[in-house]
């Protein structure tokens, strides 16, 4: 399959599995370029209008991939979407560390993966938290849970992408060509001016 980084899993499966968590390995992998090199202020730094920051889009996606693993893993028929909670997850604190929150980001995505190993099908149906988006309960198979995560990670990538780009010009693209012939003379072709 072919992946942008060395998307290597923490879990040993095959086919749908392996595939689906390939390419979420692949965003994750992207993300976390984005911090390459970023000090803890830096991690913390608004570059754009928006009040995101790369610091607090791992931090989210941590959270994200621990809540996912926790819904499928517990199957709470009466569990709601936790707001207060959310509202803390978009702010990287001064207590907190980027290096931390990678470090946070691999264990729960490492988690994830097992459960996902661990599931006797991908088809098997988990109530979701209802949320005020999501007031009626839903139920959605487990392989739509680790397609909604790629989804939510290459969407936060795009984010972390621009937020870093503004920073101070890495681009996501850019960082993982670096020596790699294929990409040699690529930065200076007309086309990507």
């Amino acid at each position: 399959m072919g992946t942008y980084t060395p998307a290597e899993l923490s879990v040993e499966v095959t086919g749908e599995k392996h595939d689906l968590l390939t390419l979420l390995q692949d965003q994750r992998n992207m993300l976390k370029i984005t911090a390459r090199g970023l000090s803890d202020a830096d991690a913390r730094k608004q570059t754009t209008v928006s009040t995101l920051t790369i610091g607090a889009l791992i931090k989210h996606l941590a959270h994200g991939e621990e809540g996912a693993a926790r819904v499928i893993t517990e199957r709470d028929e009466n569990a709601e979407f936790d707001m207060s909670r959310a509202m803390t997850e978009y702010v990287m604190t001064d207590d907190e560390t980027i290096a931390g929150w990678l470090a946070e980001y691999d264990r729960a995505a490492a988690e994830f993966d097992r459960v996902i190993a661990d599931a006797e099908s991908l088809d098997e149906l988990i109530p979701q938290p209802t949320a005020p988006w999501q007031p009626e309960r839903e139920w959605l198979s487990i392989r739509v849970m680790v397609m909604h995560l790629i989804r939510e990670t290459a969407h936060h990538c795009g984010h972390a992408d621009i937020i870093r780009e503004a920073f101070d010009g890495q681009s996501t693209m850019g960082a993982i060509s670096e020596g790699q012939d294929w990409a040699e003379g690529w930065a200076d072709s007309e086309w990507a001016q």
